[in-house]
């Protein structure tokens, strides 16, 4: 195997990261390519997507196969040693993407050797201990009713409707594509008697949602959960990319989906004794004003939190209330963003929700305690279910942390206390999901299943549906975000930048990662539209007028946004989103029950839109109004991201203007060869030319942080008719960063005017522009003379 040169000096603590998609079209080799660039630009860490064996082709990674080697499809784990080796060479080192709550149900399923063996051997098999599957909700074989068998809901349609497409070969039974294991001695049987036989149920698809009996990554039946807190599972799902690390090969770890497991806390100390403390993130989703638990032993978050701070600081709070209530008129929804929410939520975990066979499985779990003994008896399964769904509705973060056998945490024990005159049963489900009322095994799973059920209740019933909904601006809609409370004031973000800095200085800030709705530049422009809520919502009805009625109200606001969002587009790219984005809305059509006479009546109107000869000069007219105020938005965003506290993670190709959508739009690989180019002649930026003015910031931003610790933050104050407009703070006694926000309301006023910025005694260098500065009073007007923003150092 080929030999990895000795870690960087900055193997520990990264100063900044650039995420990679790996996929078949941007391999490990392609990546190693890119390292000289990579190195150039001034990161210290290149963050790299999933490494593990996936589903031939997948273009994302999460969908693991293999724990047992790095992929071949991204070139193996010599590729990987080569990428290592070229960049402990230029100083980088490697953070990889780990993914512990699932693996794949591929097809072929026998990519899966574990789940294999467990097909094919049922319960009793040792795979079996890997997977989250409850064995008690579907009646076992007709020879071992009382074992149990794990649904599979693959048939297109009813079994009797699909008998005739099973076949059997030699020990296996295909249908389609598909190909499953067949129990030793069943391969002569007749086919009803041969299916009634194996430790697995075929079923249509539909029935996933009520009858499921395998936790699933949400709700994505192809994805099946792994059983993290076991530590024999842990050790061989993680045997791979610990001896690597061993090795120097890899340095750090992101962490997929901690509210999937069991126990987050203990999955992290367990990495983090196996690892000697590596630098992990996990990519947990805070909610308000919630942190990450204190007892996590980690680095922090990948960096929503971040986002939401950054993209809040530079929206406007009162244009954007004003936005949402000029949407609700117009589309007749009655229903705030909060509103939304609650009822995605709900909708998640009623008897006909995606979530209803989770929801179900604790209603069992309740059961078995309440059979437990005489003082918890009586409780019916209905009364338990009501209970459940109100409280995992309401719950107002992604989940609680409950350890049982410990106290539980404050906020937990608040978030779940009952309203005036709950039911003894309410209280009863409360009780247990505090872990109050003593440990038993049964106690102890409904704890830890309630936290998972929660976090899939908050995914998908408020990101992967009311935001999907709500579509007053969508540049709210972003993960972690909050449409109910839009906007940030600069002193709310200097506290935040405070407490990251006391309490998690070395977690990720995110701006655009491979999970954003919308990509940062392009939230960036659709921010200004909260600064001219009215003129706005007036052209939204004028375009709507040229195109003609839409389908569909929310989704006419759905579709102007996204073209302004990533203007120009093609017709393949926005249909793409618009579609999605309806089916995730799941009101007037769904991936589950999707109404083609709807989906084709909007794509016809989106197509025609594109057509419109009137229509599109005028969109590309606004787009170019909003862009002087968007490329300030998006300078901005890009220095509150390189300087605040933390670890600034770099979305590949976001250190240009960057205009994508959901995924999959959002995941294809970049030209970094091009940028490699652009990056030598970008350092005198023409003022206007965004693309360039961007990559010189950022790559200065970063080599400033390559060169040493920035310093402690402090919050810098304007004085004067404009102070409002700007974000400034100083880090220790050597940076100062100033940006401007809410560009479009600065320009109404009149601009700056006599706006001061007291700077800090002492000679200072504007890096971006090589303007020199003296210490004291400075006009805003003059300090912003060729670029919205300011990255001042110390010294000439």
């Amino acid at each position: 195997m080929t030999s990895v040169a000795a870690r960087p000096s900055t193997a520990r603590f990264p100063t900044a990261t650039y995420r990679l998609q790996l996929q078949p079209e941007f391999t490990l080799h392609d990546a190693r390519r890119a390292v000289p660039y990579l190195a150039a630009l001034g990161v210290s860490h290149l963050h790299l997507s999933p490494l593990l064996e996936a589903v031939p082709g997948s273009t994302h990674g999460y969908d693991t196969v293999d724990h047992g080697r790095v992929a071949e499809q991204l070139g193996g784990e010599r590729a990987l040693r080569e990428l290592a080796g070229a960049c402990h060479r230029h100083g980088l080192g490697l953070i990889a993407d780990v993914v512990p709550n699932h693996m794949a149900l591929p097809v072929p399923e026998q990519l899966n050797r574990p789940l294999w063996q467990v097909l094919a051997n049922g319960p009793d098999d040792p795979f079996a201990a890997w997977f989250d599957i409850d064995w008690t909700s579907q009646p076992g074989p007709v020879d071992a009713p009382e074992r149990g068998r794990l649904l599979l809901p693959l048939l297109g349609d009813r079994l009797g409707a699909e008998l005739d497409r099973l076949t059997v070969d030699g020990e296996v039974l295909r249908y389609y594509e598909h190909e499953f294991p067949l129990r030793p001695g069943t391969a002569q049987l007749p086919l009803p008697e041969l299916l009634d036989r194996q430790w697995y149920r075929l079923a249509w698809w539909q029935l996933a949602d009520e009858q499921i009996n395998y936790r699933r990554f949400f709700t994505v039946n192809e994805l099946i959960a792994v059983r993290m807190e076991v530590p024999e599972v842990f050790e061989a799902t993680h045997a791979v990319l610990l001896r690597l690390h061993r090795e120097g090969v890899l340095d750090g770890f992101r962490i997929d989906h901690p509210d999937g497991l069991a126990d987050p806390r203990g999955y992290l100390r367990r990495l983090a004794e196996a690892t000697g403390g590596a630098y992990t993130v996990v990519e947990k989703i805070l909610t308000g004003e919630e942190r990450l638990p204190a007892d996590w032993p980690c680095a922090g978050t990948t960096g929503y939190d971040a986002l939401r701070r950054i993209d809040g600081v530079l929206t406007d709070h009162l244009g954007a209330e004003r936005l949402a209530a000029a949407y609700r008129r117009d589309v007749g929804d009655r229903a705030d963003a909060a509103t939304t929410a609650l009822i995605g939520r709900a909708e998640m975990v009623a008897p006909d929700g995606a979530l209803s066979a989770e929801t179900d499985r604790l209603v069992r779990l309740v059961g078995r305690i309440c059979a437990d003994g005489p003082e918890l008896a009586d409780h019916s399964p209905l009364a338990v279910r009501h209970a459940l769904e109100a409280l995992l509705t309401e719950y107002p973060v992604y989940r609680p942390y409950v350890v049982p056998g410990e106290p539980a945490p404050a906020e937990a024990a608040e978030a779940l206390a009952p309203p005036g005159g709950a039911s003894d049963t309410v209280r009863l489900v409360r009780r247990l999901a505090l872990g109050e009322l003593g440990r038993s095994a049964a106690k102890d799973e409904f704890c830890h299943r309630f936290g998972q059920t929660a976090s899939a209740v908050a995914a998908k019933g408020v990101e992967d549906t009311a935001f999907y909904r709500f579509n007053a601006l969508l540049s709210l809609n972003e993960v972690g975000g909050r449409p109910e409370h839009p906007g940030v004031t600069p002193a709310d973000f200097h506290r935040w930048c405070e407490h990251r800095e006391q309490h998690r200085p070395q977690a990720m800030t995110a701006l655009s990662t491979h999970d954003t709705k919308r990509s940062a530049d392009a939230r960036a422009r659709l921010a200004v539209l909260a600064e001219l809520p009215e003129a706005w919502a007036a052209e939204c009805a004028a375009w709507t007028v040229a195109a003609g009625p839409c389908p569909d109200r929310a989704s006419a606001w759905l579709l102007w946004q996204t073209l302004l969002a990533a203007w120009p587009l093609s017709e393949e790219r926005l249909l793409g989103v618009v579609l999605k984005s309806v089916r995730e809305a799941k009101r007037r059509t769904s991936w589950k029950a999707p109404d083609e006479a709807f989906e084709q009546r909007l794509a016809q109107y989106v197509r025609d839109a594109l057509a419109n000869p009137g229509l599109c000069p005028r969109i590309a007219g606004f787009v170019g109004m909003l862009e002087p105020f968007a490329r300030v938005n998006s300078l901005s965003a890009a220095l509150l991201h390189l300087l605040a506290p933390g670890v600034p993670d770099v979305f590949q190709g976001g250190e240009e203007p960057l205009y994508t959508l959901v995924d999959p739009d959002n995941r294809a690989p970049v030209g970094l060869d091009a940028l490699a180019v652009r990056l030598t002649d970008a350092a005198s930026p023409r003022p206007g030319d965004l693309a360039r003015e961007k990559l010189h910031l950022t790559a200065t931003a970063l080599h400033l942080r390559r060169s040493g610790p920035l310093g402690a933050y402090r919050p810098l104050a304007a004085a004067g008719p404009a102070a409002e407009h700007l974000v400034a703070f100083a880090r220790g006694g050597r940076v100062v960063g100033a940006a401007t926000r809410l560009p479009y309301g600065l320009h109404r006023a009149g601009g700056w005017r006599g706006t001061l910025l007291e700077l800090p005694s002492g000679r200072w260098t504007d890096r971006p522009t090589g303007r020199r500065f003296t210490g004291g009073p400075v006009e805003l007007s003059y300090l912003f003379q060729q670029l919205p923003v300011a990255l001042l150092v110390e010294g000439d």
